[in-house]
């Protein structure tokens, strides 16, 4: 509850969390009416033992830029898990180029505050769309 207040009060201008599916339930109520929710679709996934499987995990996101020249983003994307990164829930690079993709994200104007930077991965993504915005820029 206090990180999702947080992400109100500190992040106005756009912010992305993911989460459990199951928890769901309780963070949606406390978001504000304009959050949405996206689906991380993982088409390889740890099998539990449970009759349906938990194969996809929720980005709640809100704000972002309103760039609509930009290329279409869908609110679902579908990459393979990231294994034996010696982080738990680490993400693969694409997930977190799609979150900024969520947010529209421009590397030359805009900054991230990752608030659990673990692997590392969404620095590399910034450092990924600030490279191609750079060149796009230059040629």
């Amino acid at each position: 509850m206090k990180l999702v207040e947080r992400l109100v009060n500190e992040y106005p201008d756009g912010w992305a969390l993911s989460c459990n599916p199951s928890d769901l339930v309780w963070m949606l109520p406390i978001c504000p009416a304009d959050a949405r929710v996206a689906a991380w679709v993982k088409t390889f996934h740890q099998i539990r033992k449970t009759t349906v499987q938990y194969a996809w995990e929720p980005v709640i996101f809100r704000g972002g830029r309103k760039n609509y020249e930009r290329e279409m983003v869908r609110d679902w994307h579908a990459s393979q898990t990231t294994r034996k990164t010696g982080t738990v829930g680490a993400k693969p690079d694409s997930f977190n180029e799609w979150v900024l993709d969520l947010l529209a994200f421009d590397p030359l104007q805009d900054t991230v505050d990752d608030l659990f930077p673990g692997s590392g991965g969404m620095e590399r993504a910034v450092a990924h769309k600030h490279h191609l915005a750079t060149r796009v820029r230059w040629v």
